[in-house]
């Protein structure tokens, strides 16, 4: 195999509904304040009997459902989560064991926001360099455990869910582009999930500064990476952070003609399933086609970035 093509996504949000009006009641906000500031309408927040490998176990669930394959023909299984509770087992074995999945390599991947797209590249690498053969991709976050409910900042954003995708090789023309990717580590601070308990917080100026006017000329290098114009892509699925980030990125990066994802405003940031997320509500929805070329591109925690244009499942 020279290249490799996602067969199939799914995803998966917790039942419970988070409106405007329900944090109006829990802090000083309002449903104006919020929708006028980010864009966000609802969120979707999982209980407590409701950990990220469970979350995440769902969505990979429907993947592999939609690419009609059985738990044993995986042989890795990446998740890219931020928001797990327990060092070992990791989240990906954790995912393994419930999917019934036989003998993967499991790994995590915590790139925080970006954490889907690099998880994407990391099995698009292994299963081209023959170190595997199909890969379980998932991005899952339960961004309620670690925030910070009394900060009107931060807690209107936030939402939980997972995301996944399902990547094998393929011969021919490859259905995931290269990858471009990177990070500014001497901003890395402006978002965080520190402390004990850990809590999420950042510096909403400097990332909306830097997402829009540095992040727009990164995104269209993945686009030349992988041989496309901007105005040639179906459809740009940017990380679900703010609708005032998406907006003008997905503006300047000069996808004139493409589906901009802005899932955003129903299940606010999920940080690392946003992407997957809203690549499966796209293609559930109908918006966009078999083998159309879309826009992967995550960014913020680390302040990391990393995108690649994929052919629609």
């Amino acid at each position: 195999m020279n290249g490799t093509r996602i067969a199939a996504v799914g995803h998966y949000q917790p039942a419970k509904v988070l409106t405007n009006e329900d944090l109006a009641g829990m802090v000083d906000t309002s449903d104006e304040w919020i929708k006028s500031r980010v864009g966000i309408r609802t969120r979707h927040i999982a209980g407590p009997d409701e950990p990220v490998d469970e979350l995440a176990s769902h969505a990979g669930a429907k993947a592999l459902a939609a690419a009609g394959l059985a738990p044993g023909a995986v042989d890795l299984v990446v998740v890219a989560t931020s928001t797990a509770v327990d060092r070992s087992p990791n989240t990906a074995a954790r995912v393994a064991a419930r999917l019934g999945i036989p003998s993967p390599a499991a790994l995590d991947v915590n790139v925080v926001c970006a954490g889907f797209t690099h998880a994407l590249a990391t099995a698009d690498h292994a299963v081209r360099a023959g170190a595997a053969s199909r890969a379980l991709v998932i991005g899952a976050d339960k961004m309620s455990d670690v925030t910070d409910w009394t900060d009107r900042t931060t807690c209107v954003l936030v939402g939980d869910g997972a995301g996944a995708a399902v990547v094998e090789g393929v011969e021919g023309e490859p259905g995931i582009g290269p990858v471009f990717w990177g990070s500014v580590p001497e901003m890395g601070h402006a978002v965080r999930i520190e402390g004990t308990p850990p809590r999420f917080a950042q510096e909403g100026q400097s990332v909306y500064r830097w997402a829009t006017t540095q992040l727009p000329a990164v995104a269209r290098k993945a686009c030349e990476r992988a041989g496309f114009a901007p105005e040639e892509l179906a459809a740009v699925v940017l990380h679900q952070a703010n609708l005032r980030i998406i907006e003008p990125l997905a503006e300047k990066i000069g996808a004139v003609n493409a589906v901009v994802a802005r899932d955003v405003t129903e299940s606010g940031n999920t940080s690392a399933a946003s992407i997957p997320l809203a690549l499966s509500k796209l293609v559930e929805h109908g918006e966009i086609s078999t083998g159309d070329p879309v826009l992967l591109f995550g960014f913020g925690g680390n302040l990391s970035y990393a995108g690649q244009v994929v052919r629609c499942p």
